[in-house]
Protein backbone atom coordinates (compact mmCIF):
# COMPACT_ATOMS: atom_id res chain seq x y z
CA UNK A 1 0.00 0.00 0.00
CA UNK A 2 1.40 3.68 -0.96
CA UNK A 3 1.81 5.32 1.84
CA UNK A 4 -0.18 8.50 2.29
CA UNK A 5 1.62 12.01 1.54
CA UNK A 6 1.53 14.18 4.42
CA UNK A 7 2.10 17.48 3.13
CA UNK A 8 0.33 19.78 0.34
CA UNK A 9 2.25 19.27 -2.41
CA UNK A 10 0.72 22.69 -4.16
CA UNK A 11 2.31 24.40 -0.46
CA UNK A 12 6.13 22.69 -0.71
CA UNK A 13 6.41 23.33 -4.72
CA UNK A 14 5.93 27.33 -3.94
CA UNK A 15 8.65 27.26 -1.23
CA UNK A 16 11.09 25.45 -3.43
CA UNK A 17 9.61 27.71 -6.42
CA UNK A 18 10.83 31.14 -3.47
CA UNK A 19 13.91 29.27 -2.71
CA UNK A 20 15.34 28.69 -6.62
CA UNK A 21 14.13 32.46 -7.79
CA UNK A 22 16.25 33.56 -4.61
CA UNK A 23 19.06 31.28 -4.84
CA UNK A 24 19.23 29.86 -8.22
CA UNK A 25 18.83 26.43 -9.40
CA UNK A 26 22.34 25.33 -9.11
CA UNK A 27 23.38 26.41 -5.95
CA UNK A 28 19.85 25.20 -4.76
CA UNK A 29 20.93 21.72 -3.15
CA UNK A 30 18.67 19.08 -1.94
CA UNK A 31 19.67 19.66 1.53
CA UNK A 32 18.18 23.44 0.99
CA UNK A 33 15.09 21.82 -0.38
CA UNK A 34 14.64 19.66 2.34
CA UNK A 35 14.84 22.28 4.82
CA UNK A 36 12.56 24.70 3.14
CA UNK A 37 9.81 22.49 1.73
CA UNK A 38 9.94 20.43 5.17
CA UNK A 39 9.99 17.38 3.79
CA UNK A 40 12.65 14.15 3.00
CA UNK A 41 14.55 13.70 0.01
CA UNK A 42 12.77 10.35 -0.67
CA UNK A 43 9.70 12.85 -0.73
CA UNK A 44 10.77 15.24 -2.83
CA UNK A 45 11.94 12.03 -5.39
CA UNK A 46 8.80 10.34 -5.05
CA UNK A 47 6.93 12.94 -5.88
CA UNK A 48 8.67 14.65 -8.52
CA UNK A 49 11.33 12.37 -9.74
CA UNK A 50 14.55 14.71 -9.49
CA UNK A 51 15.45 18.08 -8.51
CA UNK A 52 14.81 18.88 -12.15
CA UNK A 53 11.31 17.72 -11.90
CA UNK A 54 10.87 19.61 -8.71
CA UNK A 55 12.31 23.00 -11.59
CA UNK A 56 10.04 22.17 -14.05
CA UNK A 57 7.18 21.67 -11.29
CA UNK A 58 7.97 25.29 -9.67
CA UNK A 59 8.17 26.93 -12.75
CA UNK A 60 4.83 26.06 -13.66
CA UNK A 61 3.73 27.35 -10.10
CA UNK A 62 5.50 30.74 -11.03
CA UNK A 63 3.55 30.45 -14.61
CA UNK A 64 0.09 30.04 -12.27
CA UNK A 65 1.14 33.14 -10.35
CA UNK A 66 1.77 35.50 -13.13
CA UNK A 67 -1.03 34.65 -14.94
CA UNK A 68 -2.81 37.04 -12.65
CA UNK A 69 -0.54 39.76 -13.75
CA UNK A 70 -1.08 38.79 -17.56
CA UNK A 71 -5.04 38.76 -16.85
CA UNK A 72 -5.20 42.04 -15.44
CA UNK A 73 -3.03 43.54 -18.56
CA UNK A 74 -5.06 41.69 -21.01
CA UNK A 75 -8.23 42.64 -19.41
CA UNK A 76 -7.46 46.63 -19.53
CA UNK A 77 -7.89 47.99 -23.07
CA UNK A 78 -5.44 50.85 -22.30
CA UNK A 79 -2.73 49.61 -25.09
CA UNK A 80 1.14 50.82 -23.68
CA UNK A 81 -0.55 51.88 -20.66
CA UNK A 82 -1.78 48.66 -20.09
CA UNK A 83 2.10 47.35 -20.35
CA UNK A 84 3.61 49.88 -18.16
CA UNK A 85 0.88 48.86 -15.32
CA UNK A 86 2.74 45.50 -16.03
CA UNK A 87 6.01 46.42 -15.75
CA UNK A 88 5.24 48.22 -12.32
CA UNK A 89 2.85 45.29 -11.41
CA UNK A 90 5.72 42.67 -11.73
CA UNK A 91 8.03 44.90 -9.13
CA UNK A 92 5.63 44.11 -6.24
CA UNK A 93 5.20 40.43 -7.69
CA UNK A 94 8.61 39.88 -7.13
CA UNK A 95 9.44 41.96 -4.21
CA UNK A 96 10.30 39.88 -1.14
CA UNK A 97 10.84 41.33 1.78
CA UNK A 98 12.62 44.97 0.85
CA UNK A 99 14.43 43.33 -1.78
CA UNK A 100 13.34 42.47 -5.29
CA UNK A 101 14.11 39.01 -6.71
CA UNK A 102 14.03 39.64 -10.50
CA UNK A 103 12.08 37.27 -12.39
CA UNK A 104 12.07 33.45 -11.99
CA UNK A 105 11.92 32.48 -15.78
CA UNK A 106 14.40 35.56 -16.60
CA UNK A 107 16.61 34.58 -13.64
CA UNK A 108 16.76 30.77 -14.91
CA UNK A 109 17.22 31.60 -18.36
CA UNK A 110 20.48 32.89 -17.37
CA UNK A 111 21.31 30.00 -15.17
CA UNK A 112 20.61 27.94 -17.57
CA UNK A 113 20.86 29.22 -20.99
CA UNK A 114 24.00 26.20 -22.08
CA UNK A 115 21.64 23.50 -20.21
CA UNK A 116 20.34 20.54 -21.63
CA UNK A 117 17.71 20.53 -19.84
CA UNK A 118 15.27 20.94 -22.56
CA UNK A 119 11.29 20.45 -21.15
CA UNK A 120 12.50 23.28 -18.84
CA UNK A 121 14.03 25.45 -21.78
CA UNK A 122 10.53 24.87 -23.17
CA UNK A 123 8.97 26.08 -20.51
CA UNK A 124 10.64 29.25 -19.76
CA UNK A 125 10.45 29.84 -23.84
CA UNK A 126 6.55 29.24 -23.52
CA UNK A 127 6.32 31.87 -20.75
CA UNK A 128 8.26 34.35 -22.48
CA UNK A 129 6.05 33.76 -25.72
CA UNK A 130 2.82 34.02 -23.58
CA UNK A 131 4.27 37.54 -22.71
CA UNK A 132 5.60 38.84 -26.72
CA UNK A 133 2.13 37.97 -27.71
CA UNK A 134 0.13 39.86 -24.58
CA UNK A 135 2.84 42.84 -25.88
CA UNK A 136 2.19 42.56 -29.41
CA UNK A 137 -1.79 42.49 -28.97
CA UNK A 138 -1.41 45.24 -26.67
CA UNK A 139 0.05 47.41 -29.20
CA UNK A 140 -2.33 46.27 -31.80
CA UNK A 141 -4.70 48.20 -29.34
CA UNK A 142 -2.69 51.60 -30.42
CA UNK A 143 -4.01 51.46 -33.78
CA UNK A 144 -1.08 53.14 -34.74
CA UNK A 145 1.52 50.63 -35.66
CA UNK A 146 2.16 48.41 -38.36
CA UNK A 147 2.15 44.45 -37.98
CA UNK A 148 6.13 45.05 -38.45
CA UNK A 149 6.57 47.95 -36.11
CA UNK A 150 4.47 46.03 -33.43
CA UNK A 151 6.55 42.53 -34.34
CA UNK A 152 9.92 45.02 -33.55
CA UNK A 153 8.47 46.59 -30.27
CA UNK A 154 7.13 43.59 -28.50
CA UNK A 155 10.57 42.25 -29.00
CA UNK A 156 11.79 45.59 -27.27
CA UNK A 157 9.50 45.20 -24.36
CA UNK A 158 10.21 41.62 -24.11
CA UNK A 159 13.66 42.44 -23.98
CA UNK A 160 13.20 45.80 -22.06
CA UNK A 161 11.48 43.61 -19.42
CA UNK A 162 14.40 41.16 -18.86
CA UNK A 163 16.80 43.78 -18.11
CA UNK A 164 14.19 45.79 -15.80
CA UNK A 165 13.67 42.50 -13.82
CA UNK A 166 17.10 42.12 -13.62
CA UNK A 167 17.95 45.72 -12.55
CA UNK A 168 15.71 45.88 -9.55
CA UNK A 169 18.24 43.23 -8.03
CA UNK A 170 20.69 46.59 -8.38
CA UNK A 171 19.57 49.40 -8.52
CA UNK A 172 17.21 52.27 -6.43
CA UNK A 173 13.78 53.17 -7.26
CA UNK A 174 14.64 56.55 -8.36
CA UNK A 175 17.00 54.66 -11.21
CA UNK A 176 14.26 51.69 -11.97
CA UNK A 177 12.18 54.81 -12.37
CA UNK A 178 14.35 56.25 -14.74
CA UNK A 179 14.98 53.53 -16.61
CA UNK A 180 11.00 52.02 -16.93
CA UNK A 181 10.23 55.82 -17.98
CA UNK A 182 13.32 55.48 -21.02
CA UNK A 183 11.59 52.07 -22.29
CA UNK A 184 8.24 53.49 -22.48
CA UNK A 185 9.76 56.85 -23.90
CA UNK A 186 11.17 54.67 -26.97
CA UNK A 187 7.72 53.57 -28.41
Amino acid sequence: MARKKEYNEEVVVEKAMNLFWRNGYETTSMQLLEKEMGINKFSIYSSFGSKEGLLEASIICYRKKLDSLFQKMVNTNTGIKAIKQYFIDSLEFSKENKDFKGCFVGNTSIELKDSDILKIKNLLTANTTKLKNIFADKLKEENRFTEKEIESKADYLLISKFGFSTATKVFKPKQLNNYLENIFKNL
